[in-house]
């Protein structure tokens, strides 16, 4: 892990998986896991990257009794709407709006 990892995990509770084409940051709770982040690299986007990131945080999540995926995609936030193309096309539902968030869930 990298000192980053060491400060979410050890700072905020935060676990982050790392990958040489990018990282994803997240949280498992009681029954389901949050996906905050999911960053790939530019020359490795559309190459199932962060699909294969997805996939590893379910697993270990539901080792850990998760039964739900969540992610969030920031309205303001540059490239959105295909963040949220991304996040439709792995299986999420759109469940609810907080803030300036569309909150995506998805059962695993």
């Amino acid at each position: 892990m990298s000192l980053y990892s060491d400060y979410y995990a050890e700072r905020l509770g935060k676990s982050v998986l790392e990958v040489p084409q990018g990282f994803a940051v997240y949280k498992i709770e009681e029954d389901f896991v949050y996906i905050e982040e999911i960053f790939v690299a530019k020359e490795h986007r559309k190459s199932g990257v962060a699909k294969d990131m997805a996939d590893a945080i379910a697993h270990v999540a539901k080792l850990e009794g998760a039964k739900r995926m969540f992610g969030p995609v920031s309205v303001n936030a540059k490239n959105a709407t295909t963040s949220m193309k991304v996040l439709l096309a792995y299986g999420l539902e759109v469940s609810h709006l907080k803030d300036d968030l569309i909150v995506f869930v998805k059962d695993i």
